[in-house]
């Protein structure tokens, strides 16, 4: 035979196009954008400021180590929420309690205008 089969390379590239037809939309999810560039001495320096809420099984609140109330916690995310830099409000919350007590601190931290909000969780 004097000529070459080309019949499995086209096969190939059919295959190939529909493998880059598939994956190429799943690349473009992100949106370009130029991000503002900072030196890692600077960002090291920068005191960050958290303030730890707890809600137990039953539901109650606990600032820290001590337990408040509902109203208490509400006053003292009004109080953290006038200072110059307002903190990080990391939310533990137990993993049996009702979905609703979460939503409700949320609510409190979003009343004051508190935006910076961590919600912990368990890593397996």
């Amino acid at each position: 035979m004097s000529e070459i089969n080309v019949t499995p390379l086209i096969d190939l590239a059919f295959a190939l196009l529909i493998i880059f037809m598939i994956a190429t939309p799943l690349l473009e999810q992100t949106i370009p954008i130029d991000l503002p560039s900072e030196s890692a001495k600077q960002q090291s320096e920068l005191p960050i400021n958290v303030q730890l809420i707890t809600i137990d099984a039953k539901g109650a609140f606990f600032w820290g180590k001590s337990r408040v109330s509902d109203q208490e916690i509400y006053k003292r995310l009004a109080k953290v929420s006038k200072l110059k830099e307002t903190p990080v409000i990391r939310i533990r919350a137990h993993k049996d309690l009702e979905y609703n007590r979460v939503v409700q601190l949320i609510d409190y931290v979003k009343q004051n205008n508190l935006t910076k909000i961590s919600l912990d969780t368990e890593v397996k």
